[in-house]
């Protein structure tokens, strides 16, 4: 029998390391020190996080980078075989796999993610996207989807039903049309591994109140974020179920406030990538729903530091003292990004996670350093 998925564990709040699989990670910038996203790199830092007890290790899907000096996420490790190499290098740790759903037919996923699952011994998670970027769709020939929520409906629907059959599944949907179709083995998880959904406009909580275990949200000002759990929470009741929020924060743990500050403004706003900057947020405000309107106008520093998401910046006792202020607004866990992940995940390991432990946010885990 597998244990249970490190996200149903006992910790409070749930901690997981976000996009080391694609260049830069989730910063736009020009340091020397900029995470490049090599193989050996990400096994790295995927074993620091797993030895410090951390939940998830989740990627991003891109396809196409957004230009600049580095061609930022031009370069990106596809997720599926990407988890599979980390989980046989892990023992703990969830690893996720994030999936276009207009690019990626339900019928392979469904094999792929299993075939994770059975490698990982029930560690396997699946980040469900619908994607906003034309250009990427453009790359398959493949337009974006208009009610690209509806067909992440039955495409979830195909999958699990695929694992549950034991005969082969005829379906007949808008989306989809399947003959005799048969996916074995199925997940070791029942009834398919964990699954979340990044979403912020209505459409796509709607999706993940009704289909999936997670939803991950940004928020632009710590008091706002109350708003978006008690959101998803209200569409969720609608559903008949329960779903656990997230959200995305990027992270500068220094000794000092200032050397944390003096960072944060080196590589965002000195040495920030600003052709790159420009063209993710317009494309970002264009096409996706994923962050406050408002944020686009106010916080580019966030953008190029961190793709928009929440800033973590200040010192282990300033850095848990907000997390504990976003688990106190009802987040069940974060996804953080680094600069460069190798280089600064085992100080915060060794720093910020013995005080979430003294704060209560999370158990004794496994010895400190790592």
């Amino acid at each position: 029998m597998i244990k249970a998925h490190p996200l149903h564990g006992p910790n409070k709040l749930k901690l997981g390391v976000f996009s080391t699989n694609a260049d830069g990670g989730l910063a736009i910038t020009d340091v020397p020190e900029r995470w490049t996203a090599g193989w050996q790199d990400n096994l790295t830092a995927a074993q620091i996080a797993d030895r410090a007890g951390l939940e998830f290790m989740l990627p991003i899907a891109r396809w196409r980078g957004f230009g600049g000096r580095n061609k930022v996420r031009e370069w990106s490790f596809e997720t599926f075989t990407w988890a599979a190499a980390l989980s046989v290098a892990t023992q703990r740790i969830g690893l996720f796999m994030t999936v276009h759903v207009p690019l990626v037919h339900p019928l392979y996923a469904a094999k792929a993610l299993a075939t994770v699952d059975h490698i990982s011994q029930g560690r396997a998670g699946l980040n469900i996207v619908c994607g906003w970027n034309p250009k990427e769709f453009g790359m398959f020939g493949t337009p974006l989807v208009e009610k690209g929520y509806e067909q992440a409906a039955e495409w979830i629907e195909i999958l699990e039903r695929l694992y549950a059959s034991s005969e082969p599944l005829d379906y007949e949907g808008i989306y989809y049309r399947l003959k005799e179709a048969v996916s074995r083995p199925a997940s070791l998880q029942v009834p398919r591994p964990v699954t979340m959904n990044a979403a912020f406009g209505g459409p796509g909580r709607d999706f993940a109140a009704a289909h999936c275990d997670y939803l991950f949200t940004t928020f632009s000002e710590m008091g706002d974020a109350g708003k978006h759990v008690a959101d998803i929470g209200e569409r969720a009741d609608k559903a008949g179920r329960k779903v656990g929020v997230y959200t995305v924060a990027h992270v500068v743990c220094r000794p000092t406030m200032e050397e944390a500050q003096t960072y944060y403004k080196r590589y965002a706003v000195d040495l920030a990538d600003h052709e790159a900057v420009d063209a993710h947020m317009a494309g970002k405000k264009e096409f996706s729903q994923s962050h406050d309107a408002h944020a686009y106008d106010r916080y580019r520093q966030r953008f190029a530091g961190g793709a928009g998401t929440y800033p973590l910046i200040g010192t282990p006792e300033t850095i848990a003292a907000d997390m504990a202020a976003i688990s106190g607004h009802g987040y069940q866990g974060i996804a953080l990004s680094f600069v460069n992940y190798t280089q600064e995940l085992p100080y915060f390991c060794d720093h910020v996670l013995p005080l979430l432990r003294q704060a209560g946010l999370r158990g004794s885990g496994p010895p400190i350093p790592v």
